[in-house]
Order: C-alpha cells, then structure tokens, then sequence
C-alpha cells in the first residue's frame, strides 16, 4: 500500500458518504490499495475484505481500539478496549472457490460471499430472506444421488451445514466478541462489525480536519490543498497560535 495522503483519504470519505456500507468500505479500500483492481476487491472473500480494512485501521490510527456495546439484559454501556489483534483472525487458507460439502447424501459445490453479494442484500429487511437470497448466490449446485436439487428442496440442517462450512472457511468475516456485563452479569455474543467500525472513525476525523482547515484557511487566508499538505504536527502547531 503507498503512504497514505490525508487529501486523498478525504476524497475517499466524500466519496463514500453517500453510499451504502459494503459499498463505501470499497471505495476506501480502492482508494488506499490502489495496486488492487476494484474488480478484485468486490470479489474478495469478505474475511479478506475486513482483513484489508484493519490493516487500513491500524495503519490510521493505530493498533488500540476503544468500542462500545450495551448489555441487551440491563441497558448497561460497556467500553471495549481491544487491539487489532485480537479480532484479526490468521486465515485457514481454506478460502478457494469452489468449496465442496457432503453432507447426509448430499453433495454441494458453493462459494464464499464477497462484497457484491452483501450489496445486493443491503435493502433486504427480512435476516431470513436475505440469507436465502445470499445462499441462492453462493450455491453453485446442489445434487443427492446424481440428481440435482433446487435450493428450495435443501432440508434447513443441510442449508445450515452450509452456513457453518462458511464461517468456518472464512472466520474474519464473522468476528463474535464474548462479552460480559459487569453489572448484571448477563453473557453473550457481539459482532464486531470493523466495516461500521472503520466507517465511524474516518468520518470523525475527517470533520476534525475539516474544521481544522477552515479555522486556518481564515486565519491564514490559505487554501485547502496548502493546507492539507502540511504533516499533522505543523496543521497543530499552527492551529494552536490560532486558538491562543
């Protein structure tokens, strides 16, 4: 990946503010990895998708993450202090398509979702329906005694040995944080979205720069592309003789 430019990552948040998740983490990730064809990221295992973005994260902003979840018993908020290593998970190696599944005299041939089929799913307000539709995309055939079966004619355990083949090829794609609440001592699962996540904190420093550019642009009558092109440590510098 080249050195990241702070006009560059701005474009790539204007960019992205008026498209959808799956769609606006593409734009960052092409914008920062522009020696990977955008084709190939939308087709991208979704693991590996994330596992491009926290690298993108920790090169940012660094290793150290502060989340927040609250406690679906009690309401409580919890602060997460997580590093990136602990939710990048080291690949299986098992990402290679076609993946095969035999399972109670069925024979399945299917793929791992990627980038392209989460978009097309976005809309989808039902989870049921939407993990039908993503299925119904990544089953590439279906047979049981050499005869093929429609999707529909799968039983649900077979659908959800799918699922579980899945995940297990592709763990970054499903990271489950295992919480506990300190005040009611209520456990359970949180997904770990880094998409949301990496989105979240883009589009908060890109606001802070913003505002720091405008602050000096009319204290300094200079132009933003002057500014932007100053390293971090001399915008601060400057911005604090400003606010004196």
């Amino acid at each position: 990946m080249a050195a990241i430019a702070t006009a560059d990552l701005l474009t790539a948040w204007e960019r992205g503010s008026s498209q959808s998740g799956s769609r606006r983490l593409l734009t960052l990730l092409a914008a920062m990895y522009p020696e990977i064809p955008e084709q190939q990221l939308l087709k991208l295992p979704i693991g590996q998708r994330d596992g491009l973005a926290l690298e993108l994260r920790e090169i940012l902003f660094g290793s150290q993450l502060i989340s927040l979840s609250v406690c679906p018993s009690c309401s409580e908020r919890l602060e997460l202090a997580l590093d990136v290593a602990d939710i990048k998970v080291a690949s299986n190696g098992s990402t290679e398509t076609p993946l095969t599944l035999e399972a109670e005299g069925f024979e399945l041939r299917f793929r791992l979702p990627d980038s392209q089929d989460l978009m097309f799913i976005e809309a989808v307000s039902s989870i049921d329906a939407a993990r039908r539709i993503l299925l119904q995309r990544c089953l590439l055939s279906a047979s049981r005694n050499g005869q093929l079966c429609a999707l529909e004619q799968l039983p649900e355990q077979i659908l959800d040995n799918v699922d579980a083949a899945m995940s297990a090829a592709d763990p970054q794609a499903d990271v489950q944080l295992d919480l506990s609440c300190p005040a009611c001592q209520h456990s359970w699962l949180a997904t770990f979205d880094i998409a949301s996540f990496l989105w979240s904190e883009i589009s908060a420093w890109a606001q802070r720069v913003l505002n720091e550019v405008h602050l000096l642009a009319k204290a300094y009558c200079w132009c933003e592309a002057d500014i932007l092109a100053m390293s971090p440590a001399r915008r601060r510098f400057y911005l604090e003789r400003v606010l004196q």
